[in-house]
């Protein structure tokens, strides 16, 4: 599998960025929250995960050091998203916000997925064939297929907070809420069953690049954002970089594919 230079590279240096910031803010960042407050030594992990954003992020750019990256990220990413981001949807499985909040992680996850998958080298080839190659890339799709479902859900689900997210100038917010949310759930079931693979997911990587633009660049832009906007804002950027990289992994595939996945 081919790596795509500009969105691995632009995925790398986000990575570096989240670490940077992460280091300087003290907090977590996107990708890594949903810590709870009273976890012992949670101080230790917020540093502990913009440290491995920002190595990771490093060794994405040097060939060399790429596949320990990715398998480190990965890995890590792997462990978030189940115990982490997972604790939610078992303690509330039918709050579908729960799932919403997993799919985040499971886009990053899906993102480092690919990127391992390119990188796998012998050692990874050998010992864990089922995660390197074409598989380890169906994977990611299938996790990353996953994620759609649950951000197109929760347009139906919290209409009322999504609507208000459409840009002004627009007319009919409840319309659009609807339509993005049936668009993400249609990208989702194509990329699982194989129809329109490469096309569903790159759709949906415009989607999320769209909403990062019209929906939460804006109130950054002004320099007046509040701490939950730069959060919101961070989300969907990594998010949307994470979709682009697994949209390119169909790099090659013809468009109106059928059964490829």
């Amino acid at each position: 599998m081919r790596i795509a230079s500009i969105s691995h590279a632009i995925f790398a240096v986000t990575l570096i960025a989240l670490g940077i910031v992460g280091l300087i803010q003290g907090g977590f960042v996107a990708g890594w929250e949903g810590v709870p407050n009273a976890l012992p030594a949670r101080e230790a992990l917020v540093y502990l995960c913009a440290l491995i954003s920002l190595a990771c992020g490093l060794g994405l750019l040097w060939r060399r050091a790429a596949a320990i990256a990715s398998r480190v990220l990965l890995v890590y990413m792997l462990l978030w998203m189940v115990l982490v981001k997972g604790r939610y949807i078992v303690l509330a499985p039918l709050v579908e916000g729960s799932w919403q909040f997993w799919g985040e992680t499971a886009v990053i996850v899906a993102a480092a997925w690919v990127l391992y998958a390119g990188f796998a080298v012998d050692w990874d080839k050998h010992w864990l064939g089922f995660a390197a190659g074409d598989n380890g890339v169906r994977i990611a799709r299938v996790i990353y297929a996953l994620a759609m479902l649950a951000f197109g859900l929760s347009h139906f689900f919290y209409l009322k907070l999504t609507a208000p997210l459409v840009p002004g100038w627009l007319p009919w917010h409840m319309g659009w809420a609807y339509f993005f949310g049936c668009t993400y759930i249609a990208a989702g079931v194509g990329m699982l069953v194989g129809i329109y693979g490469r096309l569903a997911a790159v759709l949906s990587t415009v989607q999320m690049g769209l909403f990062t633009l019209l929906a939460e660049m804006p109130p950054v832009l002004t320099g007046h954002a509040s701490a939950f906007q730069w959060d919101e804002f961070g989300v969907s950027w990594v998010i949307t970089i994470a979709a682009w990289v697994v949209a390119d992994s169909y790099r090659g595939r013809p468009w109106l594919a059928v059964n490829r996945r």
